[in-house]
């Protein structure tokens, strides 16, 4: 009913549609004009013939032989009836069949369906719109982002020039707005200096203008833009991007940092003021076989275990989790805190196996690099030969070719990396280095979301989504710095402590049972808390610091926002956002995936 009377006022609103009525109107009254009086002079003939007809079979009559259908069961018999009926038939063929429905169309069917196209892809917003994401380009990362935007009731729209792609992408559900992007008349009509955020997702080229165009309206507006190139950074920046995303350069970075390099030592994947997330490999250990509770790793060193990751998939640890020998260990600690870890248990699990990267590309290349700096040794797998700067490191051949893979160090190897932009190629990888070695670690690069569970599914230990982790970034900037993603699905996050919680301690809360998130740490005045006590009190100046997945954040908002858990973080982020924007102008942007 809505897209019905959104149709209507687009209609009826362009003075040219309602011209072209007013025309198909007085056609159709010529045209019944016509029909009464071939009516009438129908009577007359009839009657010098010596025929009696009532005026509907005259109207019939007329109607039966301008359609041309002529039954015969009324015909006329002398040459001016004749002459007559061929004046009728002939007038039919123009009126009827030739401009009726040339009328029909131009003047109401093509403008209705220009209304309807207008009412899927309207070519501007509401003046009223407010706290919006427009987003430059339909892709998988804007699918991503998009279900993220959903989750805490964003708003968003997708500029799309192409009308007929604009129709269809509008098909599939997303909301989509018809304009050229290099235009500031498009950006204009969408509001965009009370949008939320510009993403231009598209390539370099066309989002250095999209940035320019939205730079001559806003200064203040943030706008992220996508490269794969690392010297487009520079320029996009130049242009007014707050916020450049290199997808290839995360990527790599991303998988580098999965890598459990060849001892039990504790590696970084996220940083959260002075929390400091970090993996370590239980293989090996004196805690492989133990409970957290056995284990007195928090009492000993400080270090929280909070999870466990067993072959991709990640549970919540409490005191009666036992620790496996395939267990990698999610630990968050303080740098003093870790480095104590690492002193108990780094000398165990040595080894000086190299990792092997398979794909040489943008983000195996970049692989090559963040291993590289970290000083753990690697051999790449590729078919072509212009890695110049890791020629020492390069194996030359199929992927898919034993000999090749036996060649890189396969069977010594702790870690491979999986790293085409092919899905299939990847889940083929995945699935043959797992039968070859069923117990090395696998990190996987995914392209699309729907290929995660499979490559899981196919022995991967670890697979990063290059959409969901561009979009991710993107949000986690547009949450200005108050979620990081540690790995796919997991996350850290800090909220405002619920008016709920407040006044209740830790050991009353049933928040891990009920949502499935870890409390990690407090904030309290600029200052962290570590490791509350079970008989710590929560209070109202305090903030929480969880851990947990999408869903588990989902439910937590459920459980203690009344309810609603998108509108108290969408009013909270809003909040912050506007006040940020008064604060920096464009350009003061930066990005660190640490």
């Amino acid at each position: 009913m809505i897209l019905i009377t959104a149709e209507l006022n687009f209609f009826f609103r362009k003075k040219s549609t309602r011209i072209n009525l007013k025309r198909l109107f007085f056609f159709i009254i010529f045209l019944i004009a016509v029909v009464l009086i071939y009516t009438t002079l129908f009577q007359m003939i009839s009657r010098m013939e010596d025929q009696e007809h009532s005026w509907v079979s005259g109207l019939y009559w007329v109607l039966v032989t301008m359609s041309t259908l002529g039954f015969g069961d009324i015909v006329f018999e002398s040459d001016p009836g004749r002459l007559f009926s061929m004046i009728v038939l002939v007038t039919g063929v123009v009126f009827l069949l030739v401009m009726l429905p040339f009328t029909f169309i131009q003047f109401f069917y093509a403008p209705w369906l220009e209304a309807q196209a207008q009412a899927r892809a309207p070519r501007k917003l509401p003046s009223d719109t407010r706290n919006h994401v427009l987003i430059t380009k339909f892709n998988s990362v804007a699918i991503s982002l998009i279900d993220v935007l959903k989750t805490f009731n964003y708003d968003y729209w997708i500029v799309i020039p192409d009308l007929s792609e604009a129709l269809e992408v509008s098909d599939m559900g997303y909301e989509v707005v018809h304009g050229n992007v290099d235009d500031p008349d498009t950006w204009k009509r969408l509001q965009v200096e009370h949008a939320a955020m510009v993403v231009a997702n598209d390539n370099e080229r066309v989002n250095t203008n999209v940035v320019f165009t939205i730079r001559e309206l806003s200064d203040l507006l943030p706008v992220v833009s996508f490269t794969n190139v690392d010297e487009a950074v520079d320029i996009l920046k130049l242009a007014g991007s707050n916020l450049v995303l290199n997808l290839a350069e995360m990527m790599g970075q991303s998988l580098a940092r999965r890598v459990v390099s060849g001892s039990a030592r504790v590696h970084v994947i996220g940083r959260f003021q002075e929390l400091v997330i970090a993996e370590a490999p239980a293989m090996e250990t004196p805690l492989v076989g133990k409970t957290l509770k056995e284990s007195k790793v928090r009492e000993i060193t400080g270090v929280n275990i909070v999870g466990i990751w067993e072959r991709g998939e990640y549970r919540l640890a409490n005191s009666d989790t036992v620790i496996r020998a395939n267990s990698i260990l999610v630990l968050v600690g303080t740098v003093p805190h870790l480095r104590k870890y690492d002193e108990l248990m780094g000398i165990y699990h040595a080894s000086d196996a190299p990792v092997v990267v398979l794909g040489g590309g943008r983000v195996g290349e970049s692989v090559a690099r963040s291993l590289k700096e970290r000083q753990i040794p690697f051999k790449i797998v590729d078919r072509g030969k212009y890695l110049q700067a890791y020629q020492e490191h390069l194996i030359s051949g199929d992927a898919a070719d034993f000999q090749v893979l036996k060649k890189a160090g396969i069977d010594e190897a702790h870690t491979v990396i999986i790293t085409p932009n092919q899905d299939d190629t990847n889940i083929y990888l995945t699935l043959y280095c797992r039968r070859l070695r069923p117990d090395m670690q696998i990190i996987s690069r995914a392209t699309l979301d729907r290929n995660l569970h499979t490559l899981r599914r196919a022995g991967a230990d670890f697979s990063l989504s290059y959409s969901t982790m561009g979009a991710n970034a993107i949000f986690n900037y547009l949450q200005r710095g108050e979620m990081v993603l540690l790995a796919e699905g997991l996350n850290i996050f800090k909220v405002n402590m619920p008016e709920k919680l407040c006044n209740k301690k830790i050991s009353e809360l049933a928040l891990r049972d009920q949502t499935g998130c870890t409390i990690v740490g407090l904030e309290k005045n600029g200052e962290i808390i570590m490791h509350p006590e079970p008989d710590f009190r929560l209070s109202r100046v305090q903030k929480m610091i969880l851990i947990g997945t999408l869903e588990s954040e989902k439910k937590f908002w459920k459980y203690y926002s009344d309810g609603k858990p998108s509108e108290g973080k969408r009013k909270f982020f809003s909040e912050r956002l506007q006040m940020a924007m008064k604060q920096t102008r464009f350009g003061s942007g930066k990005w660190s995936d640490e």
